[in-house]
């Protein structure tokens, strides 16, 4: 365990390099000019001669006169050293920047994930045991419209049920401005704000993962053991939950593994829609701004969260499935 755990870690590093040097090159092939773009208000309020040369010492400051190579290794050198450089738009470290939208997107996220877990891993046992059952198919028949709406298309349904026609919930933002409180009062504002953008996130993953956990359970309770161990007068949830559950729970266990690491990630459309501060409308504003300093740092990150999460799923099979072997 301990020499492939070894040898996954320099292949993470190897894999995190080569795409470190992809990203920056193509970060830096993107049209367009950070430091035009950060000089644009003051352009009319400066002389040709004034603008030229704040122009060509903001370029000299930033390196980006620097070849590539040279570029990428103050960069590299940096990133690995915690310093990840300053935005642009902002005016402040990329990590101070950072912060806010990562805890929003964990703290929305932690929230969903657990919601469809605890409904879909349940819901699609169900929907195996009792194969082919009025409770089945229709199940299956909401499963596959669910996952043929488009997330926009769900999001503004949800809006007009919910915030227009019931006035429960509230349209868009985390908090009510200006609230005072005390704090878990204040966590409950935050709850009762982020509550329709929870269901949207939580409907949206249900018809995938359901349809994926009732296939792999159905394909499990076929086997041979399954028979036998039902002949042995093993009672039904024994058999279901000890022996087809874990067996069918390999198959499964990627896409759990790649939700439990998409609470780094953020939701475009839904945070957009909703108006709120999450990693994925601050990595599209970054890239719209060309601060490309916060872009290619969130980048970077989802690559460690993607390499640590195959790490993990690959040494999930091992703990899920005594016959797979993760020490060759």
């Amino acid at each position: 365990m301990g020499k492939y755990i070894l040898k996954r870690v320099f292949y993470m590093i190897f894999v995190f390099f080569i795409m470190s040097f992809i990203l920056f090159f193509l970060y830096n092939m993107i049209p367009g000019d950070p430091v035009r773009a950060q000089l644009e208000p003051l352009k009319n309020k400066l002389t040709p001669e004034e603008y030229q040369y704040i122009y060509e010492q903001l370029r000299k400051a930033l390196g980006l006169d620097d070849p590539l190579i040279v570029r990428y290794g103050k960069w590299i050198s940096n990133t690995l050293r915690g310093n990840l450089g300053n935005s642009l738009v902002y005016k402040q470290p990329v990590l101070e920047v950072v912060k806010t939208p990562l805890k929003n997107t964990v703290f929305i996220n932690i929230f969903a994930i657990a919601l469809a877990l605890g409904i879909t891993i349940p819901l699609g046992i169900h929907c195996a045991v009792k194969r082919n059952s009025i409770f089945d198919k229709t199940v299956q028949v909401l499963t596959i419209v669910g996952y043929s709406i488009p997330v926009f298309i769900i999001v503004l349904l949800f809006i007009y049920i919910f915030a227009v026609t019931l006035e429960w919930f509230p349209v868009s933002g985390m908090s009510t401005p200006n609230f005072k409180g005390t704090p878990f009062e204040a966590f409950l504002d935050r709850l009762y704000h982020l509550a329709l953008p929870l269901m949207v996130l939580t409907v949206g993953s249900l018809g995938g993962m359901t349809r994926y956990v009732r296939a792999a359970m159905i394909d499990a309770l076929s086997m041979d053991y399954i028979k036998t161990a039902r002949a042995k007068g093993l009672k039904e949830r024994v058999v279901i939950y000890s022996h087809a559950w874990r067996n069918a729970l390999l198959p499964v266990i990627t896409l759990i593994i790649g939700w439990l690491m998409s609470v780094f990630s953020g939701s475009l459309v839904v945070e957009r829609m909703f108006n709120l501060h999450g990693m994925g409308k601050f990595y599209i504003d970054a890239l719209s701004n060309q601060d490309y300093n916060v872009a290619l740092a969130i980048q970077m990150f989802y690559i460690v969260i993607a390499l640590i999460g195959n790490l993990i799923a690959d040494l999930s099979y091992g703990l899920v499935d005594p016959r797979v072997r993760v020490n060759r």
